[in-house]
């Protein structure tokens, strides 16, 4: 398992505004983390509807050990509060999602959504304004066509950088319930978008239609027995995908088989042991999260306390699975009370495949080492770290007598949960939001 030293804690605050790390609005809680396909950029979106995008620094002679530190690129408003006057709804303007597509040119694009609306922005730099103008002066002004006695050519005077985000399509007015996934296709021209009881196809080009692939929704409303949870593309093949469900099964489709995909072609399930069933098992299997390997040969879920990593090829049980936080499972009432029970954890490969982390309560993250089998429970904290500081590992004692370096599980703060996370796609550079807090941490460099 790699030590992990911590970068640099990045404070996520809305633009002109300063905060403490110990106060902070609604609007100010991250709500999804995502590097870009290089891991040039890292993108958060946060409950406000505001998107932040760093951007890693380049590595120079002087200072060679600045290399992988990420500063602000660029902020933007990307959804903001609507009401459905129809169904008397107030549609939050809350970021559920981030992905972004490959980059082909100059500049960056991404799809970002809120319960109700996916939208496709453009994000682009400019150093250079054009000067000289015939028709209008320097500051925008019309010219008064008699004045004007002889003909310029406008040149290109250099300027401040500029980075520029600008929305170029608007994906609305399919979904009835609220979208939790949106996911890039392989082919790079489609996308999908998955909510409650639906999952659509959409054309990156064509806004006004989509087509429906995914439709769990029954005739009669109380005959509702599970709901869509998570949805994701295969990342090589572009006509399978996979959906996760609230009774922790998971269902592999392939769009070449039919053009609605109510009828799966692989159903993974792990069979329930009877020793375990309890009040809480059903709301505990649901799954929060799935995602496929950068190989694609494998698929990882995340429950409320395991993360299960799948073999394409066998469905009737997972490969390996992983205890998150099983100290928890005798807590499981009161946490059904104060309703994070309901939390839904996300989880992440490594790029090489061979580590998986996800996170947890207290602010800790987890993560599982699939060759060696060891695992490390770390803290997200500012109180307990300083930059470039090694992270050490941290345990929590559930019974007897408490050592000086583990926590109990009584003094868990259920309030500090680090839901959402992000690990760059070829080194060991991992974002873990903490409520209002992005902290970035390296692997240690000798």
């Amino acid at each position: 398992m790699k030590c992990f030293s911590r970068y640099l804690p990045y404070i996520f605050r809305p633009p002109n505004t300063i905060l403490s790390s110990s106060c902070h609005t609604e609007a100010d809680i991250i709500s999804t983390v995502e590097f870009n396909h290089t891991g040039e950029l890292l993108a958060t979106g946060d409950k406000g509807g505001r998107v932040v995008i760093f951007q890693r620094e380049q590595e120079s002679k002087n200072q060679p050990h600045r290399r992988g530190e990420y500063n602000v690129y660029s902020t933007f408003q990307s959804h903001e509060p609507e009401f459905d006057y129809l169904k008397s709804l107030e549609i939050e303007e809350k970021i559920n999602k981030i992905r972004w597509l490959p980059q082909q040119n100059a500049a960056y694009f991404l799809l970002s959504t809120n319960d109700k609306t996916v939208k496709l922005w453009k994000i682009s730099e400019r150093d250079k304004r054009p000067e000289g103008y015939n028709l209008k002066d320097d500051d925008g002004r019309i010219r008064d066509p008699s004045t004007i006695t002889t003909l310029r050519v406008p040149v290109l005077q250099p300027m401040d950088l500029m980075v520029e985000a600008t929305p170029r399509r608007v994906f609305a007015n399919a979904h009835t319930y609220h979208i939790n996934s949106i996911s890039v296709n392989s082919d790079y021209e489609t996308y999908m978008s998955a909510d409650d009881l639906r999952i659509n196809l959409w054309n990156l080009e064509i806004t006004n239609r989509s087509f429906n692939i995914v439709d769990i929704k029954p005739a009669n409303m109380e005959e509702l027995t599970e709901v869509i949870t998570a949805a994701e593309f295969h990342p090589n093949q572009c006509n399978t995908f996979v959906y996760s469900s609230s009774k922790g099964t998971i269902r592999l489709c392939d769009m070449r088989a039919m053009a609605l995909c109510d009828k799966h072609s692989k159903f993974f399930e792990e069979p329930e042991d009877p020793s375990n069933r309890s009040f809480f098992s059903e709301i505990i299997s649901s799954i929060s999260d799935v995602k496929f390997s950068h190989s694609g040969r494998y698929m990882m879920t995340r429950d409320y306390l395991t993360v299960k990593v799948w073999d394409l090829n066998m469905e009737n049980r997972p490969i390996e699975t992983y205890q998150v936080h099983d100290y928890l499972r005798s807590k499981l009432c009161s946490l059904y009370e104060n309703d994070c029970i309901f939390d839904k954890f996300e989880c992440v490969w490594n790029g090489s495949d061979s580590v998986i982390m996800t996170g947890s309560y207290n602010n800790f993250f987890r993560m599982f080492d699939r060759n060696t089998k060891r695992d490390v429970t770390l803290e997200a904290s500012r109180e307990n770290s300083k930059p470039r500081a090694i992270l050490k590992p941290r345990k929590v004692c559930v019974g007897g007598k408490r050592r000086k370096d583990e926590i109990s599980v009584d003094s868990l703060d259920f309030s500090k949960k680090i839901l959402h996370t992000a690990w760059h796609p070829s080194e060991n550079i991992i974002a873990v939001a903490a409520t209002n807090n992005l902290y970035i941490f390296q692997d240690k460099v000798n």
